[in-house]
């Protein structure tokens, strides 16, 4: 049992309905059904009702909301007491500007609720710096993909998410199941401009050095596509717009999501940050 498990449970508890609660929290139903069960299991006693009229609280349910409302609200208190104490503070995140990710809004509600006297400034990024400025000194932390130059920096993955390769719905390999690297071996592919980690290129270019137009951002590579039938890597589950597809690549790795943070910066809110993020990208 751990406070964000409570959390989970008086979501459930007020709604009365898993889809509502799991809404009210930024987060899929399963994961939270999952939790309840294994805090049910825990406890050694069933805390809901479960029939086709709805969802109601047991007995022992009942004692656990009282219980669970008032070890949270000591538990905010506590966080309050000790951000005062500690004065107003500051964190920069580093994002890359890639998409619009539902386990970033989880981990930014998350964040908040651990530290609500916390300002966290984004700062959004193009693809031709995967460490969101961290390097550079310009950020704190980094929410961002792998892989570039780790040197001097401490890195966590929290994801791994398939690719495929982004096609107009025109294209003759649109149709197909999935592809491999081979079949677009011929192809003309965006790249990013000379100075980019060469990790970061070698990945997004298949493994192999490429020719085709240079891009800085993620709308400039579906238009490289849309304009001029490039092709490329993406991640497979982005809404790739429309007159664009995304097919399978069998024989490309994951692309990894990351934590980053400069090596030996013992900044708490950064390690919660990396803690908190674990979380929410697992759900």
């Amino acid at each position: 049992m751990d406070l964000r498990t409570l959390r989970y449970f008086v979501a459930v508890a007020e709604e009365l309905h898993f889809g509502r609660a799991a809404a009210r929290l930024h987060m899929s139903q399963p994961p939270l059904s999952r939790a309840i069960k294994h805090l049910e299991t825990d406890f050694g006693a069933v805390l809901f009702d479960r029939s086709s009229a709805g969802v109601a609280l047991t007995p022992a349910g009942a004692v656990l909301l009282d219980e669970a409302r008032a070890l949270l609200g000591r538990a905010d208190r506590v966080r309050e007491r000790v951000a005062a104490a500690a004065g107003a503070a500051v964190l920069t995140v580093g994002v890359l500007g890639d998409s619009t990710d539902p386990a970033a809004a989880r981990l930014a509600v998350d964040y908040r609720r651990l530290h609500p006297r916390v300002e966290v400034r984004v700062r959004e990024t193009g693809l031709t710096d995967p460490t969101c400025g961290l390097h550079a000194g310009r950020v704190d932390v980094a929410l961002t993909r792998a892989p570039f130059d780790e040197t001097g920096l401490s890195v966590h993955v929290v994801r791994a998410d398939p690719v495929g390769a982004l096609l107009r719905t025109d294209d003759p390999l649109a149709g197909r199941a999935s592809l491999t690297r081979a079949d677009l071996a011929d192809r003309r592919w965006f790249r990013f401009p000379e100075g980019t980690d060469p990790l970061w290129q070698r990945y997004w270019n298949g493994g192999e050095p490429r020719e085709g137009p240079v891009v800085r951002a993620v709308q400039e590579c579906r238009q490289a596509v849309v304009w001029n039938g490039t092709v490329g890597v993406t991640i497979l589950a982005h809404r790739p717009g429309e007159g664009l597809t995304v097919v399978p690549l069998s024989d490309m790795p994951p692309s990894r999501v990351v934590v980053a943070w400069r090596e030996g910066d013992a900044n708490p809110l950064i390690r919660s940050f990396a803690r908190t993020a674990a979380t929410a990208y697992r759900d």
